[in-house]
């Protein structure tokens, strides 16, 4: 079950349920695969609504392994993405939602600009 507080998100891949989170470490590590100098910027970057499969790979590997997955890279450039890349994304952008607010990355998704707290959290 995932923790919406600490900004968690569920994804299946094939019959494996993942947690994904953005920890601190894994924000560090966005700013550097990312070339930006701080949290603002990443924000903007992400702003866009524009992903490359590189971004989705990036921020999939890192969100994973801060919901205390150890899987490398390349084990996570293998899972099969049986449903296709749409729940992966999907689960991407309520990720970045979750960490940085609908505001920065959900308009181009068609996402509320606010969403409100679950109310059994």
């Amino acid at each position: 079950m995932v923790n919406t507080r600490r900004g968690e998100v569920s994804l299946c891949l094939g019959a494996e349920r993942y947690t994904l989170c953005l920890t601190l470490g894994a924000l560090a590590e966005l700013e550097d695969a990312f070339g930006v100098q701080d949290l603002n910027a990443l924000a903007e970057r992400f702003g866009t609504g524009r992903l490359s499969s590189r971004d989705l790979l990036t921020i999939l590997s890192l969100g994973l392994r801060g919901g205390g997955h150890a899987i490398s890279d390349r084990e996570v450039a293998n899972l099969a993405l049986r449903d296709g890349i749409e729940p992966v994304a999907d689960a991407i952008v309520a990720l970045l939602v979750n960490t940085f607010g609908a505001q920065t990355t959900s308009a181009s998704r068609g996402l509320p600009p606010n969403p409100q707290p679950p109310q059994n959290a």
